[in-house]
Order: C-alpha cells, then sequence, then structure tokens
C-alpha cells in the first residue's frame, strides 16, 4: 500500500501524460519516456498504477 502522506508525487495531470505516453504514444522512444518517468517517480510501474486507482476512488 502507498503511504502518500510521506511521499510527494507528481501531480495527477502528470501522470497521467505520463501515462498517455506509454500507451498511446506510436513513437518508442516517447513510450519509454513516459514508463521510464513513470518508474522514476514511483519506483514501478505497479505502484504507478495503485496510485492511480487510489486517485480515481477519492
Amino acid at each position: 500500500m502507498l503511504d502518500s502522506t510521506n511521499v510527494q508525487y507528481p501531480p495527477l495531470p502528470l501522470i497521467k501524460t505520463w501515462v498517455w505516453m506509454m500507451i498511446e504514444s506510436d513513437n518508442p522512444e516517447i513510450r519509454e519516456k513516459g514508463k521510464s518517468n513513470l518508474i522514476a517517480s514511483f519506483g514501478s510501474l505497479a505502484k504507478a498504477n495503485e496510485y492511480l486507482a487510489n486517485q480515481s476512488n477519492k
């Protein structure tokens, strides 16, 4: 479980942009950049996904 009280995550619109880059872009370099930004911010794609799921429940 993510403890967002101690961790400062990027703004939600930026995170959604990175997800879009990773999923929707036809350019492999853009896809990789979105993925690497998410991993750099959350440590893994699974944690990024968990964070987004928690945000959508608020």
